[in-house]
């Protein structure tokens, strides 16, 4: 079963809150934990939906929270800019520059990125009042999402387990704040992220933190995304799936400690 829930996070100068839309997943049986998915730049795609339906049919109720709606990039104007920055017409991409800096510039803002944390802190807040969930709550995220999946398990140490995928590490001052296992997903042709692979990791590790990474040498950005031909990496995609699912059987596999925060 799947529906769609508003919920309301305590955001803003004046701790007014901001209520956002959620995709949420419901498992047919039994109930073997929670995980949060969160989406690319692009919003809350099928692509994403699709995520959270994948782990329902696991046994995990899934929530995706839309994080991007509220500033103007709704689930078709995400698949709008998605088309632009792919195309393979460089008059489109050119064209195109405009727009992706107006969309994508509320995005860059101190405001935003604290907005976007205490909705995924909401986000918990629902999954731990949910019948079956007994604490045990994972995140995982993709390229916007997976940095914010490192900020969510940096703030809130009632995560149990951390799955981003090509996402940016945290700041340093973040890194000694995440409690659970973190399992992360990279394509060796991503650049700018492996080049900044050995100073998370060392960060991390210093840290006292259960980093683990799985980097696919053939591919790149986005190799997940099975909706951007241009990026879809297939094997690495279906390894990382397989490899996702037993982090979460292993971290997810018993229920959390009483004291977990």
């Amino acid at each position: 079963m799947t529906t769609t829930i508003a919920l309301r996070g305590d955001t803003g100068p004046a701790g007014t809150g901001t209520e956002f839309d959620a995709y949420v997943a419901v498992p047919a049986g039994e109930v073997r934990g929670a995980v949060i998915v969160i989406h690319e730049i692009w919003g809350l795609v099928d692509h994403i939906t699709g995520i959270a339906d994948r782990l329902a049919a696991e046994g995990y109720l899934a929530i995706a929270p839309d994080l991007l709606s509220r500033v103007g990039i709704d689930p078709p104007i995400g698949l709008e800019l998605q088309d632009i920055m792919f195309s393979q017409d460089p008059k489109v991409r050119s064209d195109g520059q405009p727009r992706l800096r107006e969309a994508l510039s509320p995005l860059r803002s101190p405001e935003f990125g604290a907005d976007a944390l205490a909705s995924l802190t909401a986000t918990v807040d629902y999954l731990v009042e949910q019948p079956g969930v007994d604490g045990r709550i994972a995140v995982t995220g993709f390229c916007f999402g997976g940095s914010n999946a490192f900020a969510l398990a940096a703030a809130d140490h009632r995560i149990r387990a951390a799955v981003p995928f090509y996402g940016q590490g945290p700041e340093a001052s973040a890194d000694a704040g995440i409690a659970c296992p973190v399992l992360a997903f990279y394509g060796q042709k991503d650049t700018g992220l492996i080049d900044a692979l050995p100073t998370v990791t060392a960060t991390l590790e210093g840290a006292g933190v259960d980093f683990r990474t799985e980097v696919y040498p053939q591919t790149g950005h986005a190799f997940f995304n099975d909706t951007n031909p241009f990026t879809y990496d297939a094997d690495a995609a279906n390894d990382a799936w397989t490899k996702l699912l037993a982090f979460l059987d292993e971290t997810l596999g018993a229920q959390a400690p009483a004291d977990a925060r």
